[in-house]
Protein backbone atom coordinates (compact mmCIF):
# COMPACT_ATOMS: atom_id res chain seq x y z
CA UNK A 1 0.00 0.00 0.00
CA UNK A 2 1.54 3.48 -0.68
CA UNK A 3 1.88 5.63 1.92
CA UNK A 4 0.89 9.50 1.02
CA UNK A 5 3.96 11.84 1.02
CA UNK A 6 4.94 13.12 4.38
CA UNK A 7 4.00 16.99 4.34
CA UNK A 8 7.14 19.47 4.61
CA UNK A 9 7.71 21.34 8.02
CA UNK A 10 9.26 24.25 9.16
CA UNK A 11 9.94 24.55 12.54
CA UNK A 12 6.79 26.25 13.49
CA UNK A 13 4.42 23.66 12.12
CA UNK A 14 6.88 20.76 13.33
CA UNK A 15 6.77 22.64 16.59
CA UNK A 16 2.94 22.81 16.41
CA UNK A 17 2.55 18.94 14.53
CA UNK A 18 4.30 17.64 17.97
CA UNK A 19 2.72 19.95 20.37
CA UNK A 20 -1.09 18.69 18.60
CA UNK A 21 0.34 15.29 19.04
CA UNK A 22 1.85 15.56 22.91
CA UNK A 23 -1.67 17.28 23.95
CA UNK A 24 -3.33 13.96 22.77
CA UNK A 25 -1.47 11.78 25.71
CA UNK A 26 -1.84 14.33 28.00
CA UNK A 27 -3.58 13.43 31.86
CA UNK A 28 -2.36 12.01 34.49
CA UNK A 29 -3.19 8.20 33.56
CA UNK A 30 -3.57 8.02 29.79
CA UNK A 31 -0.16 6.61 29.35
CA UNK A 32 0.04 4.34 31.90
CA UNK A 33 -3.68 3.09 29.77
CA UNK A 34 -2.15 2.91 26.57
CA UNK A 35 0.96 0.90 28.42
CA UNK A 36 -1.30 -1.88 29.53
CA UNK A 37 -3.05 -1.82 25.93
CA UNK A 38 0.55 -2.02 23.93
CA UNK A 39 1.09 -5.69 22.22
CA UNK A 40 -2.35 -5.96 21.29
CA UNK A 41 -3.38 -6.38 24.75
CA UNK A 42 -7.58 -6.66 25.29
CA UNK A 43 -8.65 -5.39 28.82
CA UNK A 44 -11.97 -5.19 30.44
CA UNK A 45 -13.05 -1.83 31.98
CA UNK A 46 -12.52 -3.62 35.74
CA UNK A 47 -9.42 -5.49 34.12
CA UNK A 48 -7.62 -1.95 33.97
CA UNK A 49 -9.00 -0.34 36.93
CA UNK A 50 -7.27 -3.39 39.20
CA UNK A 51 -4.05 -2.93 36.81
CA UNK A 52 -4.49 1.06 37.70
CA UNK A 53 -4.29 1.55 41.20
CA UNK A 54 -5.38 4.38 42.71
CA UNK A 55 -7.62 5.87 39.69
CA UNK A 56 -10.62 6.22 40.49
CA UNK A 57 -13.87 5.07 38.07
CA UNK A 58 -14.78 8.78 37.35
CA UNK A 59 -11.34 9.25 35.79
CA UNK A 60 -10.68 5.40 34.13
CA UNK A 61 -13.81 6.22 32.30
CA UNK A 62 -13.23 9.92 31.53
CA UNK A 63 -9.69 9.03 30.28
CA UNK A 64 -10.88 6.14 28.26
CA UNK A 65 -13.53 8.08 26.55
CA UNK A 66 -10.57 10.71 25.66
CA UNK A 67 -8.59 8.30 24.23
CA UNK A 68 -11.44 6.58 21.86
CA UNK A 69 -12.77 10.06 20.72
CA UNK A 70 -8.96 10.68 19.59
CA UNK A 71 -9.10 7.48 17.92
CA UNK A 72 -6.28 5.60 20.21
CA UNK A 73 -8.57 3.04 21.65
CA UNK A 74 -11.39 1.00 20.48
CA UNK A 75 -14.32 -0.08 22.66
CA UNK A 76 -16.38 -3.40 22.53
CA UNK A 77 -19.22 -3.57 24.09
CA UNK A 78 -20.76 -6.95 24.05
CA UNK A 79 -25.04 -7.16 24.42
CA UNK A 80 -24.96 -9.27 27.37
CA UNK A 81 -26.08 -9.41 31.42
CA UNK A 82 -23.80 -7.85 33.45
CA UNK A 83 -22.18 -5.95 30.77
CA UNK A 84 -19.03 -6.98 29.07
CA UNK A 85 -16.96 -4.11 27.79
CA UNK A 86 -13.17 -4.13 26.42
CA UNK A 87 -10.94 -2.00 25.49
CA UNK A 88 -8.02 -2.38 23.07
CA UNK A 89 -5.88 -0.07 20.72
CA UNK A 90 -6.49 1.17 17.37
CA UNK A 91 -3.75 0.19 14.79
CA UNK A 92 -3.28 4.03 14.76
CA UNK A 93 -2.81 3.35 18.80
CA UNK A 94 -0.66 0.62 18.88
CA UNK A 95 1.50 2.45 15.87
CA UNK A 96 2.60 4.89 18.95
CA UNK A 97 4.39 2.15 20.79
CA UNK A 98 7.60 2.51 19.04
CA UNK A 99 7.49 6.52 19.27
CA UNK A 100 7.34 6.28 23.34
CA UNK A 101 9.89 2.99 23.33
CA UNK A 102 12.10 5.52 21.51
CA UNK A 103 11.16 8.55 23.87
CA UNK A 104 12.14 6.33 26.73
CA UNK A 105 15.18 5.16 25.26
CA UNK A 106 16.00 9.43 24.42
CA UNK A 107 15.39 10.18 28.52
CA UNK A 108 17.42 7.23 29.38
CA UNK A 109 20.35 8.76 27.27
CA UNK A 110 20.64 12.08 29.67
CA UNK A 111 23.52 12.94 30.80
CA UNK A 112 24.18 12.91 34.10
CA UNK A 113 25.02 16.94 35.86
CA UNK A 114 28.65 17.29 36.67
Amino acid sequence: MNEPPRPSYTPDTAASGVEHALRLLEGRWKLLILFHLFGGQVQRYSELSRLIPGISEKMLAQQLRQLEADGLVHRTVYPQVPPKVEYRLTEWGQALCPALDALLGWAEQRPLAA
